[in-house]
């Protein structure tokens, strides 16, 4: 793990730190990538805490929600001191069963399902998986699965 103290700035509403070079270095040799998101573990303050580093307008950020910014008793325009490390946990978002018994059932939506960008299983299974009633769960496992199929919206999409 690697240390670092860096000044909290702000962009919109997001609070972030940017990464020292040497660190990225790091993480860009640990990670075996320099693009797209770098997933890190961190801790601050002893507490831990998973994050993605992100390049955003040219520079690589390290964006601190409300819990990190919290852990650390900082806010904007202090200086955090935060331990960093590449995190090779594997993060996937879990199918649910009633989904994915109704993708066997359904050959051809299954197909566009296999077909979509990681980002949007991703959203889809959040989704899913965040419902709180068995009602509303078999409600719009239904719904995806014609989403799939053309025949309605989902998640804020007419069309997969």
């Amino acid at each position: 793990m690697k240390t670092f103290s860096a000044e909290i700035f702000i962009i919109g509403i997001n609070p972030y730190v940017f990464v020292p070079d040497d660190i990225l270095q790091y993480l860009f040799k640990k990670s075996g990538k320099e693009k797209g998101h770098i997933p890190v573990h961190l801790i601050i303050n002893k507490q831990k805490f998973i994050q993605h580093l992100v390049k955003y307008a040219g520079a690589w950020r390290l964006y601190l929600n409300m819990p990190m910014r919290k852990a650390a008793g900082k806010d904007v325009g202090d200086i955090i001191t935060i331990k960093i490390d590449y995190d090779e946990t594997e993060r996937t978002t879990p199918m649910h069963s009633k989904f994915d018994a109704a993708l066997k059932k359904n050959k051809k939506a299954a197909a566009v399902f296999n077909n979509l960008p990681p980002y949007m299983k991703k959203e889809i299974l959040r989704y899913l998986n965040n419902l709180k009633t068995e009602e509303a769960l078999n409600k719009n496992v239904q719904r995806a699965i014609n989403f799939l199929l053309g025949k309605e919206r989902f998640i804020g999409r007419d069309k997969p």
